[in-house]
């Protein structure tokens, strides 16, 4: 079973930077994309930016400009740089993966809360 372990995750005020981790207990290059979602209180669980083995990468209109995705292939690990934050980027955020073929099969990590204090 993959597992996807999250760090980084802490407390910042507005305006303030942080960057989270995902680290793979498996070859990162098996999955077809690696990303990030967030999840606020009270709010569904939405897509933060993914990035494709082949490195195309995908951003939430609201993090556009401000967050950056990148992988380490050899460390099996992702990263989401996030700049300029706002109290609004408050949430959990998990680490997820997906594999494609043969199947299609979903990997989430547990979680890291990031607090963004105004």
């Amino acid at each position: 079973q993959v597992q996807l372990v999250e760090s980084g995750g802490g407390l910042v005020q507005a305006g303030g930077s942080l960057r989270l981790s995902c680290a793979a207990s498996d070859n990162i290059l098996r999955f077809n994309t690696m990303g990030w979602y967030r999840q606020a209180p009270g709010k569904q669980r939405e897509l933060v930016s993914f990035i494709t083995n082949d490195d195309r990468t995908n951003y939430a209109d609201s993090v556009k400009g401000r967050f950056t995705i990148s992988r380490d292939n050899d460390k099996n690990t992702v990263y989401l740089q996030m700049n300029s934050l706002k109290p609004e980027d408050t949430a959990v955020f998990f680490c997820h993966a997906a594999a494609y073929y043969p199947r299609h099969v979903d990997y989430w990590g547990q979680g890291t809360q990031v607090t963004v204090s105004s």
